[in-house]
């Protein structure tokens, strides 16, 4: 029973993790939207952090896997995929050169993405 407070616990801190993500590459895309800063250095902010995500999700989804939490795997995996489609396509980077022309999809990829996070976020809180 103990180790089940860990999980959670740990679980917890992770999701926590996601969320400064989200909202970092958000405030990044926003600073570029209202010329706060240049192109380079907002996809290279966004950029720098795509990789962790996508690799702590798919720990999350392992974890979630590996200790028998089917319902909250089957709620992690869409996501999973989808980040393994994006990886594999070659389109989980920004493009500096394209990046005003995907802006508006970007911020609303990663919108939908912080309010998936927050329902994570909250469940996470409920099971603790």
């Amino acid at each position: 029973m103990a180790w089940e407070v860990l999980l959670w616990l740990l679980v917890f801190f992770v999701v926590v993790a996601l969320l400064g993500i989200v909202v970092y590459q958000l405030m990044s895309l926003s600073d570029l939207e209202f010329d706060f800063i240049n192109p380079y250095d907002s996809s290279s902010r966004v950029n720098m952090l795509v990789i962790p995500e996508f690799a702590i999700q798919g720990g999350l989804g392992l974890l979630f896997l590996i200790t028998g939490h089917w319902i909250m795997f089957l709620l992690s995996a869409p996501l999973m995929y989808y980040h393994a489609q994006l990886y594999s396509s070659g389109r989980h980077l920004l493009d500096v050169t394209e990046i005003f022309n995907l802006l508006s999809g970007e911020k609303k990829y990663r919108m939908i993405k912080l309010g998936y996070y927050l329902v994570l976020f909250f469940i996470v809180l409920y099971r603790l």
